[in-house]
């Protein structure tokens, strides 16, 4: 509908003198885009009908710190609970620079034209300067943004731990809900998310680079023990001989590890996403693993696992909220801050006298 539509339909309305023909169905549609078009209840309708700009907005409110927001995110979440976790969550991590964003739209594409559908929950870092946040996500895979089976959300890490968004669970129930059945979590890889990416996710995917001079380093960190697999990325041209050897030192190196309560075997893989090689093996293991840990019943016990850890990430969260919006918390701690400028006071003090208000 045109703007000239739009000012017909408002006019109709009573605002002003109409200027052209508008039928009363598009004047109600009109006024109704006017106020808050969308209730909770018809969202989740549409949300649950696989629409998309439903999808958004409901992340939108999820993600959403408006007190007044907040009622509406649990309705929705309530709602889409019955329709979720029906889907394979995959987290990927990785150094910046290692192509996480690349192997995503190459490994995203290829599973839609495998019949799949998929959502991309995409992790972009917070400035601590501004707090803003570029959201670029959705440029850099511009082939796998305009598949109708593809759904891309870049949010901003904002204060959460490591890079996480803190809606990230929740965002999943919905895109689950709206009937995404793979969905792929893209961490800032900072180093310090890789924990809370592994209590939300199945299955989960450490890029590496081959030459980067982080091999043995990257042994003695946590998170390759974390790590279901580890993809060698960029393995083309003159980098083919350094990622096969590569291949073999983290082969050796996860020899080392004991056995994954999964009764899962990590494995090593070689991929070059710009050239879409070996993505089709990825996949092909990721959907072993699947078979391997329904058959085993490990499946059902690590997703009750989640919702175990989520249940006290939830708690933390709430307690924390209400903390901060209470008036005389927020009048105190003003003071605090003050008293510690002025070195009159030490934190820990300060923090035991706002404790004590709570």
């Amino acid at each position: 509908m045109s703007k000239d539509q739009q000012k017909s339909a408002l006019s109709e309305s009573g605002n002003k003198p109409a200027s052209g023909n508008v039928s009363p169905e598009s004047a109600k549609k009109i006024r109704n885009f006017r106020k808050n078009k969308f209730s909770e209840q018809d969202l989740l309708k549409d949300l649950l009908n696989g629409n998309k700009t439903a999808l958004s907005r409901g992340i939108t409110l999820i993600e959403s710190n408006q007190p007044a927001h907040r009622n509406q995110a649990e309705f929705l979440i309530e709602g889409a609970l019955p329709y979720a976790h029906k889907s394979m969550r995959i987290g990927i991590t990785g150094v910046p620079g290692v192509g996480k964003s690349t192997f995503i739209e190459s490994f995203g594409s290829y599973l839609i034209e495998k019949g799949k559908k998929v959502a991309v929950l995409a992790v972009d870092p917070s400035s601590s300067v501004s707090h803003g946040s570029i959201l670029g996500d959705k440029t850099r895979m511009e082939n796998l943004v305009t598949k109708p089976n593809a759904f891309i959300r870049p949010s901003p890490s904002g204060d959460s731990l490591g890079g996480v968004a803190r809606k990230t669970r929740e965002s999943i129930l919905l895109c689950e809900a709206a009937g995404f059945n793979v969905i792929l979590i893209e961490t800032v890889g900072v180093g310090q998310s890789e924990t809370t990416v592994h209590s939300m996710t199945d299955f989960f995917l450490l890029l590496k680079l081959a030459g980067a001079g982080d091999e043995l380093q990257g042994i003695k960190r946590g998170i390759v023990e974390m790590a279901d697999a580890i993809v060698i990325n960029k393995a083309d041209g003159e980098n083919r001989k350094a990622a096969r050897d590569a291949k073999l030192e983290f082969r050796r190196a996860l020899q080392l590890y004991p056995a994954k309560e999964s009764e899962w075997k990590p494995e090593v893989k070689l991929c070059s996403a710009i050239y879409n090689e070996g993505v089709e093996d990825i996949w092909e293991m990721i959907s072993d693993f699947k078979s391997k840990v329904d058959e085993n019943g490990y499946f059902k016990h690590n997703r009750l696992e989640q919702n175990k850890f989520w249940l006290y990430q939830t708690v933390n969260d709430h307690l924390k909220s209400r903390f901060y919006e209470k008036p005389e918390i927020r009048a105190a701690l003003k003071e605090q801050l003050e008293l510690i400028e002025n070195n009159k006071t030490t934190a820990f003090a300060a923090a035991k006298y706002l404790l004590s208000l709570a």
